[in-house]
């Protein structure tokens, strides 16, 4: 069944208190979060890299012998609240169960994901040392990614083992700057980040430079303390495109940002707790993720969320697997697995998020044909021309960025 129970107060509470998945650890860069010890990636033979290019920086930074064969098992880590449930029992995953009957590999499924640099920090340093993380298979926001496949920390797929991954993901998540020939990461689910409209409190906003500056909406505006998401909107209201852009025109976006801090039309910055301000018309609008959106709908029809013309952000988690992983085969059997329609679909109708794979729609009918129909689900051909992606930035340059942009919002 599809996830369509209203969010109740307490449910709304839980979600406004759970750690983002999109949401970076104030500070975090500035103690140096991205930087891989230079010793420890060393005594590996391969040094790190800060030149953003796709792929890791050198060869694989160890060889684990995979005994896949043997061993029918594999340990998979995740976000919270982002695999589906049975109705009776949350603790058994429909599609999990149904994978092991299908192939005899069973599933240890861990939601202990709640934040992209908090997870990384456990893990980077047994990974630079070659030894066991005891996971097969990890999620990873683009940007944190990126840099798990520059730091040589992502296995490489088998190509005929992700076949039905090569076969189905979606067009639009193809060729993606820091994994473009699809080797290393799959995206779990999509997300897109435009503007949530409270309309019982006002009209609806059609473009960001409204957002930002329209008078009967000063005070009633948030922003999001995830760079990529704001600062990818302050990038497009200035005429830029996210995916391309220098570091002039970085500064040029934020000092947008910082004159509508300054003239006190944006009340605050948030991770996912504006959803409790929209719901209950404390605020009228925000840059808003479209899953939280989709839930706040089902509760309160006036809350929509809004393709501004200057386009929407688009982010993926990924299924990556990392280079001590011991069942790497049979992860990528799991990947290959939730690249069939069907299997997306049964996620998708309960995860309310965008679905990255290609036929997945039309199964959907089958289950629910409303959320066949959504846009923030299903992107239509109107809404994906209007979808931008951040581009993968180095370290260097993530933390010039995050400095600056967390300087500017006064975190």
């Amino acid at each position: 069944m599809a996830r369509r129970i209203p969010l109740s107060p307490q449910a709304q509470a839980v979600l406004a208190a759970m750690p983002s998945r999109r949401t970076v650890l104030r500070g975090a860069l500035a103690g140096g979060a991205f930087a891989v010890a230079g010793g420890a990636l060393a005594a590996c033979g391969t040094k790190g890299t800060n030149n953003g290019s796709a792929g890791p920086s050198a060869g694989p930074l160890c060889t684990v012998a995979d005994v896949s064969a043997t061993e029918r098992k594999v340990a998979f880590s995740n976000w919270p609240a982002y695999m589906d449930e049975d109705e009776k029992n949350p603790e058994v995953h429909p599609t999990l169960v149904a994978f092991k009957a299908k192939t005899g590999i069973d599933v240890t499924y861990t939601a202990d994901i709640n934040d992209n640099n908090e997870y990384y920090g456990k893990i980077r340093t047994q990974l630079a040392a070659c030894q066991p993380i005891d996971r097969d298979l990890v999620v990873f926001t683009d940007w944190m990614a990126a840099t798990f496949i520059r730091n040589g920390f992502a296995a490489k797929f088998t190509a005929d083992k992700v076949a039905t991954f090569l076969k189905n993901l979606a067009p639009s998540l193809r060729g993606r700057q820091f994994d473009p020939n699809m080797e290393y990461a799959a995206p779990w689910q999509s997300g897109l980040t435009g503007i949530g409209v409270n309309t019982a409190v006002t009209k609806e906003v059609r473009t960001v430079d409204e957002l930002l500056t329209r008078p009967d909406l000063k005070g009633k505006v948030t922003c999001l303390t995830e760079m990529h998401d704001t600062m990818g909107f302050m990038l497009l209201s200035i005429g830029k495109d996210p995916g391309n852009f220098t570091t002039a025109d970085f500064d040029q976006a934020l000092e947008k940002l910082k004159g509508a801090v300054a003239s006190g039309q944006i009340r605050r910055f948030t991770g996912n707790d504006y959803v409790q301000d929209l719901a209950k018309g404390d605020i009228a609008a925000c840059i808003a993720w479209s899953g939280d959106v989709i839930q706040l709908g089902f509760e309160n029809d006036k809350i929509k969320l809004v393709t501004p013309d200057e386009g929407m952000m688009l982010w993926s988690d990924n299924m990556m697997i990392p280079i001590t992983s011991p069942h790497a085969a049979n992860a990528m059997a799991l990947i290959d697995y939730y690249y069939d329609p069907k299997v997306a679909a049964e996620l998708a109708a309960f995860v309310n998020y965008v679905c990255p794979v290609a036929g997945a729609q039309e199964e959907m009918v089958k289950i629910d044909p409303d959320l066949a129909q959504n846009p923030l689900i299903f992107p239509d051909a109107a809404m994906q021309s209007k979808i931008k992606i951040f581009k993968p930035l180095t370290e260097a340059e993530e933390k010039e960025y995050q400095g600056k942009f967390q300087a500017a919002i006064g975190a």
